[in-house]
């Protein structure tokens, strides 16, 4: 049994049920989730933080299962099914941000087509992830996307900041990435080209990985470019817990696991299915 099998077996039985494992456009590996497999559903593209895989915390696609909405969770390049030591290795983030960048639009093109057309609403799609996920998230909305709304947790869309390592006691990153390679994934520099859509962050105020002030202020500027084009700031919604217990204060929000699990699930039952 493969590990990417092995995990697949260990989550709910009533998950996997609803469950396909597959290589979407060829190449990416896919968890994919639908709620009966019959009629079309709305959808939410998910990805996950570095060193993790697609299967990582079952408890978040059964809830939206459970809402009524499909899942799919693909692996980001080096990671899961197609791992690379070396790309899980902070200097290979810019890296596995630039691939998976043109990936998101491959998994919606997917999506749509072959074995899965007419499963999924075109018109009712999210985006979102963690850590990682959520800069390849925040950077994609930056272009013509086709997504109603966006859920991210402990991530930025400040990566020039982030990397710069002012806000952490060593006064700099773990490794050093060049300012050109940081650019062109940045989302900041691009925010005023974002659509404005209802967008839900998660965030530890004591994260030691991924500082909240950098997070903090992103999303204020992003208010702000909400604001100038005559958009609602108030569809930016910010959640912090002080501290979670959560390894680093940065993954899986420790004690508040639950609560951050249930906001998230209901922010996209809101905006994709109107409840």
């Amino acid at each position: 049994m493969t590990n990417a099998a092995a995990r697949f077996s260990e989550m709910p039985g009533s998950l996997r049920e609803k469950s396909r494992t597959v290589r979407l456009d060829g190449d990416i590996p896919a968890l994919v989730v639908h709620p009966d497999w019959e009629r079309p559903a709305p959808c939410v593209l998910w990805m996950h933080g570095r060193t993790v895989n697609k299967e990582l915390d079952p408890g978040r696609y059964l809830r939206w299962l459970r809402a009524g909405l499909g899942a799919c969770a693909i692996d980001l390049p080096g990671h899961g099914e197609r791992f690379d030591a070396q790309r899980q290795h902070p200097r290979a983030t810019p890296g596995v941000i630039e691939q998976a960048l043109p990936e998101v639009d491959r998994v919606v093109a997917a999506l749509g087509a072959g074995e899965f057309s007419g499963l999924f609403d075109p018109e009712r799609l999210a985006i979102g992830g963690m850590s990682l996920g959520g800069m390849v998230t925040l950077r994609r909305l930056c272009d013509p996307n086709p997504f109603v709304c966006a859920a991210i947790e402990s991530t930025t869309g400040d990566l020039a900041r982030l990397y710069g390592g002012r806000d952490f006691p060593e006064g700099r990153w773990m490794v050093q990435h060049e300012q050109d390679t940081i650019a062109r994934i940045d989302a900041l520099p691009r925010i005023d080209r974002m659509t404005p859509i209802p967008l839900l962050a998660l965030h530890s105020e004591s994260d030691r990985a991924l500082p909240f002030p950098i997070q903090r202020d992103f999303i204020e500027a992003l208010r702000r470019h909400y604001t100038e084009i005559g958009a609602d700031p108030g569809m930016i919604e910010l959640v912090t817990w002080p501290e979670t217990g959560a390894v680093d204060e940065h993954a899986g929000f420790g004690r508040f696991s639950n609560d951050a699990k249930n906001i998230q699930t209901a922010f996209l039952a809101r905006h994709l299915l109107g409840d």
